[in-house]
């Protein structure tokens, strides 16, 4: 063969492929990722405090996901020896580190502030990305950008009731640092590292670590037995908690893992934040808080700064090998 450049068309299909199932996939992570506000809530208002939520649903995932990952590992573990600082990262900062932050944060401000602050992540991404590479992003980005910060702001209707306090400010942008690590992390190609295992050691990691912070009472602790209401009905305890575990934790973890690790760091940071709008509705089809009008119309900015991010994305150079 000769020496010059050839078009590879089949690859570039194969990926084009691969981020569309990505987008799908990390849609579908932001739906199940959505539906732990309104379990979560049932729980708290039945009695159970926020660190005690976690805690249990991070063990009770870790625990789910314990045979899967034996399974996918197959007693090969030095795949886990040589990627534990990736997971203990992953658990300390991208898990726990996070929630811990944002319910720190929901103390001393309102939860649409705190939220905004949280999902600032996908910002901080782009201008991280601006500085360590040098190369400003291009216009479709930055109206992308624009776009789904404006939405993420009618959707948390933050001007509806706003508490500032610096300390929550603080631990508001600590959230959102903890979730650009965590997509930092899951974005990475690691063949030698599968997503059921990274998912299930840092859920792990993210649950034993909040039990030592109950522990030393710097959470408090506490759990209910009482019936909760949701949807509309009485129900016993278990039954969001056994959601908030398997839907909202398993299943959007390894999914989001799955999909950051498609679509690259920044778009799945941006497809994230569709997590807030299905949020609200299923606030809505659970709880029966119905969004406003304005909060509808974040939801379509949101997806419209998304499309944009992600077209631009696809605008890349062709794909070319030497022959």
């Amino acid at each position: 063969m000769g020496g010059g450049t050839v078009s590879v068309k089949p690859a570039r299909g194969i990926i084009r492929s691969s981020a569309v199932s990505g987008v799908g996939i990390a849609l579908f992570s932001s739906a199940v990722f959505g539906l732990s506000g309104s379990f979560a809530k049932s729980l708290l208002e039945a009695g159970w405090t926020p660190g005690a939520a976690v805690a249990v649903r991070m063990l009770g995932a870790a625990l789910v996901l314990t045979v899967p990952a034996l399974i996918v590992l197959h007693g090969r573990w030095s795949q886990v020896r040589q990627n534990w600082k990736t997971i203990v990262l992953f658990g300390l900062i991208g898990v726990a580190g996070c929630q811990l932050a944002y319910f720190n944060a929901v103390s001393t401000l309102s939860v649409g502030v705190a939220l905004l602050l949280e999902f600032m992540a996908p910002v901080l991404i782009v201008l991280w990305l601006w500085l360590t590479s040098r190369r400003r992003p291009r216009s479709a980005t930055m109206a992308g950008t624009v776009l789904a910060v404006a939405g993420l702001v009618l959707v948390l209707d933050v001007f509806g009731d706003v508490r500032l306090d610096l300390g929550g400010i603080l631990w508001g942008l600590a959230a959102a640092v903890c979730l650009v690590i965590y997509f930092f992390i899951t974005a990475r190609h690691n063949d030698s590292l599968p997503p059921l295992v990274l998912a299930a050691g840092g859920l792990l990691v993210g649950g034993a670590s909040m039990v030592v912070l109950g522990a030393a009472r710097v959470l408090p602790m506490a759990v209910s037995t009482a019936d909760v209401s949701l949807a509309g009905w009485r129900t016993s305890w278990w039954v969001p908690l056994a959601a908030l575990v398997l839907l909202s934790t398993v299943i959007s973890y390894v999914t989001g893992i799955m999909a950051a690790r498609a679509l690259g760091t920044k778009v799945a940071s941006f497809v994230s934040l569709t997590e807030v709008l299905f949020a609200v509705l299923w606030a809505w089809l659970l709880l029966g808080e119905l969004p406003a009008a304005i909060q509808l119309l974040g939801g379509a900015l949101i997806v419209l700064g998304v499309v944009l991010v992600r077209l631009d994305e696809l605008r890349g150079p062709r794909l070319r090998v030497q022959a």
